[in-house]
């Protein structure tokens, strides 16, 4: 089995990139929503950490987080969220699609993807590049004409705190996100 190198920055902020097996729309769904908010809030009580920013899309997340001083295991987290929400959406009668032979005996469900893929934010520059890819993705996809229209992000509580206008995300944003793509796990 191949050894994956992640960062292992103590106390670091990365950004994360974390799909649905074959890119299922399982967030489409609103008990799956709510059961991916109970993983997350579970795992915060256990782990703690701060969710800087987090965009739900149907088949996809992408998230900031911020570790505590000390502290690197954000794969470790991950692993809960992910164990704990594919727990509850099997339980509620949630479909998952067949993993082949090799996922099977590694004991992986076909809820998620392996892994995911992570950045290490090395300034604020890189940070505000990141933030704002976050909050423009259900635009970039076209699920929403406005970003403020899409009601599954952190965004409206940036809009709240004043970090962002309500009407962010048109014109010179979008030039600035499309020359970022390449960094952000995405194809």
């Amino acid at each position: 089995m191949p050894h994956y190198r992640r960062a292992r920055l103590h106390g670091g902020t990365f950004f994360f990139t974390v799909v649905t097996y074959l890119r299922r729309p399982i967030f489409g769904d609103a008990a799956a929503r709510k059961m991916l908010g109970n993983s997350f809030r579970e795992c915060l009580a256990r782990q703690p950490f701060q969710l800087d920013a987090i965009v739900l899309l149907p088949d996809h997340l992408h998230s900031i987080w911020s570790l505590p001083p000390g502290d690197a295991d954000f794969s470790g987290r991950w692993s809960r969220i992910k164990r704990e929400f594919t727990r509850a959406w099997l339980a509620f009668g949630g479909e998952e699609v067949k993993p082949s032979a090799g996922k099977c005996r590694d004991r992986r469900r076909g809820v998620w993807q392996p892994r995911f893929w992570e950045h290490t934010i090395e300034e604020d520059n890189d940070y505000d590049r990141h933030f704002d890819y976050l909050h423009y993705n259900p635009k970039k996809h076209g699920l929403v004409e406005r970003v403020s229209d899409w009601p599954h992000s952190s965004f409206h509580r940036w809009v709240r705190a004043g970090v962002y206008p309500s009407g962010w995300g048109g014109g010179s944003v979008a030039a600035s996100i499309a020359d970022m793509e390449h960094s952000t796990g995405e194809p």
